[in-house]
């Protein structure tokens, strides 16, 4: 059982990593024209909408909030807020926006899964990913189930500090996860396994910040003019 958890959290996060770095850019670099989205709107605009403005909003407000709560050591806002303080206001906020998140992820996955036009040019690859996306956020939104019943803030001082021996390269980040609830352990694991595919998926499309769109001069658009029409003489 120390090997499995030596290799998932120790081992496993750099594979991903690894081709993650290097499955974007050979794909950039040689597939660039299926480095989209693969929207389905033209197909059908009913909840699309809905469904994909609360879905991104609440990813990108729990990855926002994952990036910030996992890698700023403890000691930098320990003279703020207190470990017990700091993982009511993530249960709390994480909570709020990931149920934003359940509610656009359902609606844009039973578009995929019922509407005709859609299943019928949907990929293997696009259904998996959303499933995928949808099981994250189950485990996501049912650890704080579990979160509630230890409001000292320990365990998450702990997937912290796993986080910051990852990134900076450092051994001994399985330990950290040994004691951890499987709620916990299958969160982490499969947002793992999430970055691993992102190359070969949909998922690729989160380098594409429209950054340029902000600062892009207005699109001027004329009405059509009536035909002309000339008199007989």
């Amino acid at each position: 059982m120390n090997y499995i958890n030596t290799f998932l959290f120790q081992i496993y996060p750099y594979i991903a990593l690894a081709i993650f770095a290097i499955g974007c850019w050979a794909r950039f670099d040689h597939g660039a024209y299926t480095w989209r989205s693969g929207s389905t709107q033209l197909l059908s605009g009913k909840w699309m909408r809905l469904g994909s403005n609360w879905f991104h909003v609440g990813i990108l407000a729990i990855l926002g909030g994952h990036l910030v709560g996992l890698l700023t050591p403890h000691a930098v806002y320990e003279h703020v807020i207190t470990a017990p303080q700091k993982q009511l206001v993530a249960m709390v906020v994480g909570g709020l926006f990931g149920v934003m998140c359940f509610i656009g992820l359902s609606i844009l996955l039973a578009r995929r899964l019922f509407n005709p036009r859609i299943r019928a040019t949907s990929s293997g690859r696009d259904n998996m990913i959303l499933v995928l996306l949808y099981a994250q956020l189950i485990l996501g939104l049912s650890s704080i189930f579990v979160s509630a019943g230890h409001l000292d803030g320990g365990q998450m001082i702990k997937l912290g500090e796993w986080a910051q021996h990852v990134v900076t390269f450092r051994g001994g980040a399985a330990e950290f996860m040994a004691d951890a609830h499987w709620i916990f352990k299958a969160h982490v694991s499969l947002g793992i396994t999430l970055i691993l595919l992102t190359p070969f998926t949909r998922l690729v499309h989160v380098w594409s910040i429209p950054v340029g769109y902000l600062t892009r001069p207005y699109q001027v658009v004329r009405k059509r003019q009536r035909p002309l029409q000339y008199k007989a003489r």
